[in-house]
């Protein structure tokens, strides 16, 4: 198995990670540190490569 060393966790950790929200699928930031539902905007923080899923350490969703 391949690892992509750019990747701040397992992609196949991140193909199966949904927001615990909406359900629908979180993406990486630009900066790699977290992870964005696709739908809502939540940002989800990644601690030493272990994503945290918990609505509480969500960075609330932008308005724009």
């Amino acid at each position: 198995m391949s690892e992509d060393k750019n990747l701040p966790i397992d992609k196949e950790l991140l193909d199966i990670l949904a927001c615990p929200v909406c359900k629908t699928d979180v993406v990486l930031t630009e900066d790699k540190k977290g992870l964005r539902c696709v739908k809502c905007g939540r940002i989800y923080p990644i601690k030493d490569g272990i994503p945290v899923m918990l609505v509480d350490e969500a960075t609330p969703p932008t308005n724009k």
